[in-house]
C-alpha cells in the first residue's frame, strides 16, 4: 500500500471582491502554510503565489472592468514582504488585510490538507483555484510563464531531479524590497538560477533577469543564469534576436522547452 501523505498544511485563497453589493469577485492567489501544530500553532513553512501574468489581469478585468489594475500589480511584492515581517506574525497581518481592505480583498475560511511536498502542493492549488481555466485558447496558454513554469516541475518530477530552491527573492543582492523571485536555484559548487519567461509576452521581463544577473553576479561572480522559454529564438524575429543579443551579453543561456528533457538529465548528473 501507498505510504499516506506526512504533511498537514493549511490554505487560505485571496479573493478580489471589487463590489460587494453584487457579492462579486475571482481568485487571484493562494496562500500555504506548513502546521506547526493544528490551525493556530506556528508554521514552519509559507508562502504566497498570486496573479502575475497578463492573461491572468486581462482575465480579472473582464470579469471586473473597473478593477485596479496598479493594486493587483503590487500585491506580490507588497504581501510577501509583509507576510515575512508582519509585527505579531502572519496571522495578524491577515486578520488586518481582512478588517481595512475587505471591501477589495478577502481570504477565504483556512482549510486543512495532508500533502507530501510543500511546493508542489501550491502549484496543485493555484491551478485549481487561481490559473486561467481550462479551454481558453491552447497558443495563449503556451506563452506564459505559468504554463512554462508547470512543464518545468513535470519534466524535473519525471527526470528526477534533485529537489530545487524555489522562489528565490533576488533583494540579498539588488535592493531592499525588490519583488522579483527567481523560480529555481541550485548548488554545484557555485550557485546556479533558472527562471521561465515567455518569448511572446513584454520584452521587459528580459531586460528584468539581465539587470539582476548582473547585480548578482557583483556579488557571486561564478554563478549561473539559464531561462527556460516556450520555444527557440526566432532568427527572423527583431524581438526575438534582441533577447538573444541582451542574454549574450550577461552570459545568459537560453533553454527552449523542447530542450528541457536533455537540461533536466545533465542538470541532475550535476548535482547528484
Amino acid at each position: 500500500m501507498p505510504e499516506e501523505p506526512k504533511n498537514t498544511y493549511v490554505y487560505r485563497v485571496l479573493r478580489y471582491t471589487p463590489n460587494l453589493v453584487r457579492d462579486e469577485w475571482v481568485n487571484i492567489g493562494v496562500l500555504l502554510e506548513q502546521s506547526g501544530g493544528g490551525f493556530n500553532g506556528n508554521p514552519s513553512k509559507r508562502a504566497i503565489r498570486l496573479i502575475e501574468e497578463q492573461s491572468e489581469l486581462a482575465r480579472v478585468r473582464r470579469l471586473h472592468p473597473q478593477a485596479d489594475e496598479g493594486l493587483l500589480r503590487a500585491l506580490p511584492g507588497e504581501l510577501d514582504t509583509r507576510l515575512r515581517d508582519a509585527p505579531g506574525g502572519a496571522a495578524a497581518y491577515l486578520e488586518k488585510v481582512n478588517e481595512t481592505l475587505s471591501n477589495v480583498l478577502q481570504l477565504s475560511p483556512p482549510r486543512g490538507l495532508l500533502a507530501d511536498d510543500f511546493d508542489a502542493e501550491l502549484d496543485r492549488l493555484y491551478r485549481a483555484h487561481v490559473a486561467v481555466p481550462r479551454g481558453t485558447r491552447v497558443g495563449a496558454l503556451e506563452s506564459t510563464r505559468a504554463w512554462i513554469k508547470q512543464r518545468i516541475n513535470d519534466v524535473f518530477l519525471r527526470r528526477r531531479v534533485p529537489k530545487l530552491e524555489r522562489n528565490i527573492r533576488v533583494e540579498e543582492f539588488t535592493e531592499l524590497g525588490d519583488p522579483l523571485k527567481l523560480d529555481y536555484g541550485y548548488r554545484n559548487g557555485a550557485r546556479g538560477f533558472l527562471h521561465a519567461l515567455a518569448l511572446g509576452r513584454d520584452v521587459s521581463q528580459f531586460k528584468t533577469l539581465a539587470y539582476t544577473a548582473g547585480r548578482i553576479r557583483q556579488r557571486l561572480p561564478r554563478c549561473e543564469f539559464t531561462a527556460i522559454t516556450e520555444d527557440e529564438p526566432a532568427s527572423d524575429s527583431r524581438q526575438h534576436q534582441f533577447v538573444v543579443r541582451l542574454f549574450g551579453n550577461e552570459n545568459i543561456a537560453i533553454v527552449p522547452l523542447s530542450g528541457i528533457d536533455k537540461f533536466a538529465d545533465d542538470l541532475r548528473v550535476r548535482l547528484q
